[in-house]
């Protein structure tokens, strides 16, 4: 019992000291930012093509002689000219970036995206190339982030996906709604379907004396629980609900990509970008980076990029959350 009381008295001294600690950085932090409260979201324009053309010069000016440096920098500024004057007709092309986590936190921020986008484009004539990467994740937070690039599709602006890595089950839901798929001959695609899982504590508990009351209101309230005792019958309702899910998952990917054979690709399976391929989950194979150097000579690219600063405690548990995220996934 001494032992037992030295240890409680040593854990709530820690307890105490880690929340003194975090209330500090969770103070230090408000003050960092309270200057910073009027610049917290901004949205920000790169044109890439300049990117590129930076690129290219800093490699050409190491091989050539100083009679060759002089010629490229005057075929640069009539370059330059051709360009300023071929501006208000030279098609644009808007690149987004998606890096999706469980939650698709990143939603929020491509909402703005798009409606930013949205003053500007020119239906038919400019395009959209979003680089999509996630795993998938919570059904509604993806099915809404689907749904911010069907906005595009909508206004008849021509859209491409481009995966690099990965875009499965969440993912594969916005990737389908581009006019086309592109992606990189390993990347992970397809994963067309919904799983749930949970623990369940309650035969331990039992084993320990402890009553779990769940009370709801609503047959169908609560089907399965982490601490009460599960039914054959909530087991059954929650596979009903994951069937409907999926059948909705089904009907939002036809609906874009409607040559797909549903019933060979939509089994919750995976597959690499030249299967995806052969399969028509995809339509071409390409990195995002090739795909923008061979647009670019003929488009002018602006990457789109709203940014949100995020509050210390928001941004704290997100990291939690994407490190449980990756520990569960392994």
């Amino acid at each position: 019992m001494e032992l037992l009381a030295d240890f409680g008295l040593f854990l709530a001294k820690t307890l105490t000291l880690l929340g003194v600690m975090l209330i500090l950085i969770a103070a230090v932090a408000a003050v960092a930012s309270r200057g910073k409260s009027q610049q917290r979201d901004r949205l920000t324009v790169r044109k890439l093509n300049d990117r590129m053309r930076a690129m290219e010069s800093t490699l050409a000016h190491a091989f050539l002689d100083r009679r060759g440096r002089r010629q490229l920098r005057r075929r640069k500024k009539e370059e330059k000219k051709r360009l300023a004057a071929e501006a208000a007709e030279r098609p644009r092309i808007f690149v987004l970036r998606f890096h999706g986590d469980l939650r698709a936190s990143y939603t929020d921020n491509l909402r703005e995206e798009v409606s930013a986008i949205l003053t500007q484009a020119r239906p038919e004539k400019d395009r959209v190339v979003a680089c999509v990467e996630s795993a998938g994740g919570l059904v509604h937070s993806y099915g809404l982030a689907a749904a911010q690039l069907a906005r595009l599709r909508d206004r008849n602006i021509d859209l491409t996906v481009a995966v690099d890595r990965v875009a499965a089950s969440g993912g594969y839901l916005m990737a389908a709604v581009g006019n086309r798929i592109v992606a990189s001959p390993f990347a992970i695609l397809g994963s067309i379907g919904v799983v749930a899982q949970m623990p369940n504590f309650n035969r331990l508990l039992r084993r320990h004396d402890v009553d779990y009351e769940l009370i709801t209101a609503g047959e169908h309230k609560r089907t399965l629980t982490l601490f009460g005792e599960n039914t054959d019958e909530g087991r059954q309702k929650l596979r009903q609900e994951l069937e409907d899910i999926h059948r909705l998952f089904k009907a939002y990917v036809h609906k874009y990509r409607s040559s797909l054979d549903l019933d060979r690709v939509a089994t919750g399976e995976h597959w690499f970008g030249s299967q995806a391929l052969e399969l028509g989950l995809a339509d071409s194979l390409q990195t995002s980076d090739d795909l923008l150097l061979e647009l670019g000579r003929d488009h002018d690219l602006f990457e789109v990029r709203f940014q949100r600063k995020e509050p210390f405690s928001r941004r704290l548990s997100l990291a939690i959350e994407n490190t449980l995220e990756r520990l569960m996934r392994r």
